[in-house]
């Protein structure tokens, strides 16, 4: 940690938070996939998640989305447009659903919500929810603009 007598303490480099898991690409109600993925997180971007999928491949697919939109995703329907999370249930298994959608394609995935919310609060205890600000230094930068 880095001491900065004019304010708090914040660690000196970006901190990484990921887990690695296995999603169900849903084919059909009664058809899926099995495809590895990589949650992350990341200090000096607080405000997202990102989703690698196909880890284990030549072509991974990278997606970012905001961090609060997973979290309001495992309790309630979340999101518009490109990016939506909703809980469910599958097999008799609490799962989150994220359906994303781009020029390339749409795609329906499953996660287990033990592990996402288990990685989620890792995050959130890394960076608790209303000081994600404080990380980006815009306050910093700002008081220094002024003071030119």
């Amino acid at each position: 940690m880095h001491t900065d007598p004019t304010g708090p303490s914040r660690p000196t480099g970006p901190t990484v938070v990921q887990r690695e898991l296995e999603l169900r690409l849903v084919l059909s109600p009664e058809r899926g996939v099995p495809v590895p993925a990589r949650l992350g997180y990341h200090t000096d971007d607080p405000y997202a998640v990102h989703i690698t999928f196909h880890i284990d491949s030549g072509h991974p697919v990278h997606w970012t989305f905001a961090r609060d939109l997973l979290v309001e995703g495992i309790f309630r329907p979340s999101g518009h447009g490109d990016v939506r999370v909703w809980p469910s249930k599958a097999e008799g298994r609490s799962v989150v659903l994220i359906a994303l959608s781009s020029p390339e394609g749409d795609a329906l995935l499953e996660a287990p919500v033990p592990q996402v919310s288990a990685w989620l609060e890792r995050t959130l205890r890394t960076v608790p929810p209303g000081t994600e600000g404080a990380r980006l230094g815009i306050d910093d930068g700002l008081a220094e603009l002024l003071a030119r």
